[in-house]
């Protein structure tokens, strides 16, 4: 099993920025793939970025891409989400997810454990 609280959301100007962090127990951090995703209200969980278990390779959405950079830290147990030039419509709850499978996923069932999720809201 393993567990992950996120934790860095909150309230932002648009331009701003915001790192969310993903920590996780139960597990070794470089045993699973991790990944963030997010979701408004009335609508389906969004990828928005993913990395394999040694942090080569990274993976984004389209409309993050150039914005906001994935990153792990496998010491710390810790998964990053930095999120620059920030626009209102990211406003989400952001939730970060691990995958035991052998591959690297963009949609959400491709992971099998999930964080309680964190409000990142931009204004205007």
């Amino acid at each position: 099993q393993v567990r992950l609280v996120e934790s860095g959301g909150g309230l932002v100007q648009a331009g701003g920025s915001l790192r969310l962090s993903c920590a996780a127990s139960g597990r070794t951090s470089s045993s699973y793939r991790m990944g963030w995703f997010r979701q408004t209200p009335g609508k389906e969980r969004e990828f928005v970025a993913a990395i394999s278990r040694n942090g080569a390779y990274t993976f984004y959405a389209d409309s993050v891409k150039g914005r906001f950079t994935i990153s792990r830290d496998n010491a710390k147990v810790t998964g990053y989400l930095q999120m620059n030039s920030l626009k209102p419509e990211d406003t989400a709850v952001y939730f970060c997810a691990a995958s035991d499978r052998d591959y690297v996923s963009k949609i959400s069932t491709g992971y099998d454990y999930w964080g309680q999720g964190t409000q990142v809201t931009v204004s205007a």
